[in-house]
């Protein structure tokens, strides 16, 4: 690849506010946040929605949605992605209804996983129910890896319904989540190497420790960054995040050393094809 795709997740479902106040939940915040890794080299962003009227805790509410989709729409050219995961808790039914907000891409995390003390809940009929009805909505997913048995669910999901809108299939490794696949070079090798023969496009980010050698070796493979307070909130030891745009300058100045600059907004819908909704 000529250049970088990086994502920011910047906000996750996880992390309190009342423990991180710099950590993005008003729609004013994200907003700010967003413009900010844009121009710090960022192309996508991905969004877990907060209720700032009810202690900042993660929501699906769908006028939240909308709004939140609007917003960024309105004041970015980045590509628009929602996650479905939502937070761990989140009925299933609901996480569905994500897609009514016409976001550019959707998270369709492939598989259930151990999260922590928790379990994320993904089985395959829900997991095929988002599929079909993003291909419907014409929404393009990115499908989210978290152990290396759910690059075999992707490809059930592609051998059952096709490609998905777009025709692209764009995946994310998501790794050192605790008990799911491990945040090493060795892990995330051998599930590049165990990608679908349609996989188009792929990205990595490390959980925490992680973050950095996942990077590196994610670049050295020639796949693309996902950095963000949702997976990483040290800097350096010691040193806390203040702001997603110091996650994604670092990114963006690693890719640019790497004789990968990060990629513009136009090459990144472009890369995942996804529907042009910006109103003009």
């Amino acid at each position: 690849m000529a250049s970088t795709l990086i994502t920011v997740a910047p906000t996750g479902a996880e992390t309190a506010k009342a423990d991180v106040p710099q950590l993005p939940t008003t729609l004013e915040e994200l907003v700010e946040t967003a413009v900010r890794c844009e121009q710090a080299g960022a192309a996508l962003i991905h969004v877990h929605v907060r209720d700032a009227d009810n202690g900042h805790v993660p929501t699906l509410d769908p006028a939240r949605l909308r709004d939140t989709v609007q917003a960024l729409r309105e004041a970015t050219d980045l590509v628009v992605q929602l996650s479905t995961g939502g937070s761990v808790r989140d009925p299933l039914e609901a996480r569905l209804t994500v897609l009514d907000a016409e976001p550019d891409s959707c998270s369709l995390t492939c598989g259930t996983v151990n999260f922590g003390d928790d379990v994320f809940l993904n089985p395959h009929g829900f997991m095929s129910d988002l599929y079909v009805q993003a291909q419907e909505k014409q929404v393009v997913p990115e499908f989210e890896i978290f152990e290396l048995g759910h690059l075999a669910a992707l490809s059930r999901l592609i051998d059952a319904h096709g490609l998905p809108f777009g025709g692209k299939v764009h995946v994310d490794f998501v790794t050192n989540v605790p008990g799911a696949m491990p945040g090493s070079v060795e892990a995330l090798v051998a599930g590049v190497q165990m990608l679908p023969p349609e996989v188009t496009s792929w990205s990595a980010t490390g959980i925490g420790r992680a973050h950095l050698p996942i990077a590196a070796a994610a670049l050295a493979m020639g796949g693309h960054l996902r950095v963000g307070m949702e997976d990483n909130l040290m800097l350096a030891r010691g040193r806390q995040v203040q702001h997603n745009a110091e996650l994604v300058e670092r990114a963006a100045g690693l890719a640019t050393t790497m004789q990968r600059p990060p990629m513009t907004t136009a090459e990144a819908r472009e890369l995942l094809a996804v529907k042009d909704r910006r109103v003009r």
